[in-house]
C-alpha cells in the first residue's frame, strides 16, 4: 500500500537569511517518504539576503495542506509581520498541519498569526525579548517542542531543529543516520556563538550594528501585536 508523501513547505520570501531555510532543508529533504516545497506569493525569484536567489515551488493559492509548514527568518521577516496575505496563509496551514515550526525569527511571524499564544518558543537571541508580544513564552535553547510547534534558535539551530523534528516524525535512529550522513559534527573555532561565550563588548556592537533592523523590527511587532 502506498502512503502519501509527508509534505514540507518552507515559506521564502525577499531579504530571507537563506541559511535559517537551508540548514533544516538539507536534512529534512533526506526524511524517508517525504516532499519538500518552497512557498511565496509567486513563483517569481526571491533574493535573499546575500544575494542567494531561490525560486518558490508553489503560491499560496496553490499549495495543498502541508503536514509541516515552516517559517525561517531574516531582516526581510519585518515586513511579513503585517502582511495580510502570509498571516492569512499560516493560519490556513497551521489548521490541517501535523506540526507549525519556525527558525530564527521566523517564529515572530508565527507570533503574528496568533500562532504562539501560550507557547514555549525560541528564536534568534537578538529578538527574544519580542516574543511575550505574541503572548509566547522565550526558551533559550537551540530547539523548542510544545506541542505540535517546533520552534528553532537564531540561523544555525535550524540543522539541530531538523534533525528534532525528523526524530519526532521518523525517531531518532533516522535522524542520526541524515546527521552522519551530513557529517554534522560542529567545533566552531571560536566561543562566541552566544552572548555569553562572545561577551558583554562583542555583544554590544553586534547589537549597535543591528540597531536599525532592530528598531524597525520592534515596530513591526507592536503593530501586529496589536491586532491579536
Amino acid at each position: 500500500m502506498t502512503t502519501s508523501p509527508f509534505r514540507i513547505g518552507f515559506l521564502v520570501f525577499p531579504d530571507i537569511t537563506q541559511l535559517d531555510m537551508t540548514g533544516p532543508w538539507e536534512v529534512l529533504t533526506k526524511l524517508p517518504n517525504s516532499q519538500t516545497v518552497l512557498v511565496w506569493k509567486t513563483r517569481d525569484p526571491v533574493r535573499a539576503g546575500g544575494g542567494l536567489v531561490l525560486t518558490p515551488d508553489t503560491t499560496f493559492a496553490e499549495c495543498p495542506q502541508l503536514d509541516l509548514v515552516c517559517v525561517p527568518g531574516g531582516a526581510g521577516m519585518n515586513a511579513l509581520l503585517n502582511d495580510a496575505d502570509t498571516l492569512a496563509f499560516l493560519r490556513r496551514q497551521a489548521a490541517g498541519a501535523r506540526y507549525v515550526t519556525s527558525v530564527c525569527t521566523g517564529a515572530l511571524v508565527l507570533g503574528a498569526a496568533g500562532l504562539l499564544k501560550g507557547k514555549r518558543a525560541a528564536t534568534h537571541w537578538m529578538s527574544m525579548d519580542m516574543l511575550p508580544a505574541f503572548g509566547a513564552i522565550p526558551v533559550h535553547e537551540r530547539v523548542v517542542v510544545d506541542g505540535n510547534t517546533i520552534t528553532g534558535g537564531g540561523v544555525t539551530a535550524g540543522i539541530d531543529f531538523g534533525l528534532r523534528v525528523v526524530a519526532e516524525i521518523a525517531g531518532a535512529d533516522v535522524a542520526k543516520s541524515i546527521q552522519l550522513a551530513i557529517e554534522y559534527d560542529p567545533k566552531p573555532p571560536f566561543d562566541a556563538g552566544s552572548p555569553e561565550g562572545a561577551g558583554a563588548a562583542l555583544t554590544q556592537r553586534t547589537r549597535d550594528m543591528a540597531a536599525s533592523r532592530q528598531a524597525e523590527r520592534a515596530d513591526a511587532v507592536k503593530r501586529a501585536a496589536a491586532r491579536l
